[in-house]
């Protein structure tokens, strides 16, 4: 049967779509069961970015703990400050663990997100989490590597005229810098809490 140019049209949006919505589950840009969260393929994400005081950190500098990344930026209205203050409840549940996990902020706004000003910003909910920020190149670069998008999008309403759509979720990567999971946007610093504490106690790699 001949397909008119209408139809056509329609089969097309129906294959980009399929494609959007494999990405957005792939990106943590919507939420994944357990089940399908673990057949994802491990891999072995990688940063080189600096901090505040403009030292270059990798991610090699945290082998042998476990680190909680965040990809965010300071002017962000809600995302990141409710996740980072559920990484500090998190820090603080661990008590005399807590030097076992690196909590970490990746800025995707390198323009506006550097020295003094991110490190107040990390600070403000934990002193544990380390704020990092690096050249847009090296920001695109890590984000490749975790597979995780952001993006700029124009706002006339917000500081300097744009904001940063960006990944939610928060993403656990193992003493030997394999990814392991990531914790959904929104999910109780409780269930963050016990999940790492059964990875600390054994139960868990």
């Amino acid at each position: 049967m001949k397909l008119t140019l209408a139809q056509k049209i329609l089969w097309v949006a129906a294959a980009l779509a399929l494609v959007a919505f494999a990405a957005l589950v792939w990106t943590g840009g919507l939420r994944t069961s357990g089940s399908e969260e673990s057949a994802q393929q491990a891999f072995r994400p990688e940063f080189r970015l600096e901090d505040a005081a403009g030292r270059p950190v990798t991610s090699e500098d945290f082998r042998g703990r476990y680190q909680l990344v965040f990809f965010g930026f300071t002017n962000c209205p809600d995302v990141c400050p409710t996740t980072l203050s559920e990484v500090a409840q998190v820090m603080d549940g661990l008590g005399s663990e807590a030097d076992r996990v690196q909590p970490l902020f990746l800025s995707v706004d390198p323009e506006r997100d550097a020295g003094a000003e991110l490190a107040e910003f990390t600070s403000a909910f934990h002193p544990s989490i380390l704020g990092l920020a690096g050249s847009p190149e090296a920001t695109q670069a890590a984000a490749e590597s975790f597979k995780i998008f952001f993006a700029r999008e124009d706002d006339a309403a917000a500081p300097g005229g744009y904001s940063m759509a960006h990944a939610s979720a928060l993403y656990l990567i193992g003493p030997d810098g394999d990814w392991l999971r990531q914790y959904e946007y929104g999910m109780p610093a409780a269930d963050i809490l016990a999940d790492l504490q059964n990875r600390l106690e054994g139960s868990l790699p």
